[in-house]
């Protein structure tokens, strides 16, 4: 029985702090074909100039979307906005000075879909938002994502995981986010 436990103890950690740092893995294994859920509300239309505000128990923190390098992530995240996916959801990884990861459905590091990974060659710096992603580079989680903390730290990511915004204000709060804070909503609006 002890080993079962500490088994599934070892999977769960191993999954917890998967999304950015899995090895590679090798091309021979055929790759499942990533979809976006269909149950999803019908997201606003792409504005290259939308902003999206993730409201916080740590206060707001505004994000430019990328939506000409990654147009299905940005779709994606926009319809589960428009369904109030995210909203009570919690920031269940927080490693200081690296990465803030929510979104998580489940709340542990385990939940969400499949998307198809659209790495880009945006460079992962100081406010980068990123999908999390397990070790296959070509499939990303459809749910989680990820804001850089610093830019020495985020710049292995670059190439490795999909780009798809930017942080234009809010990094305090950010940098002030403890695990299982909330997601309490996130709003959408057109830059002005």
């Amino acid at each position: 029985m002890r080993r079962i436990l500490y088994s599934a103890a070892l999977v769960t950690t191993t999954l917890l702090f998967s999304a950015c740092r899995q090895p590679a893995t090798t091309m021979d294994t055929p790759l499942p074909t990533p979809t976006i859920s269909p149950t999803l509300a019908p997201s606003p239309a792409i504005n290259k100039d939308s902003l999206v505000t993730i409201n916080t128990d740590r206060g707001p923190i505004t994000i430019k979307l990328f939506p000409d390098l990654a147009p299905n992530t940005v779709q994606n995240f926009l319809s589960k906005i428009q369904s109030n996916h995210y909203n009570g959801l919690t920031f269940h990884r927080v490693e200081p000075g690296f990465v803030i990861q929510g979104g998580d459905p489940l709340g542990n590091g385990t939940g969400g879909g499949q998307i198809a990974s659209e790495i880009n060659s945006q460079p992962f710096v100081l406010g980068s938002v990123g999908l999390a992603r397990g070790g296959n580079i070509a499939v990303s989680n459809d749910s989680q994502f990820f804001i850089c903390l610093a830019t020495e730290t985020c710049q292995h990511l670059s190439n490795q995981y999909v780009n798809f915004g930017q942080v234009t204000s809010g990094m305090e709060a950010a940098g002030t986010i403890k695990p299982n804070d909330k997601i309490i909503s996130i709003t959408v609006q057109d830059e002005k």
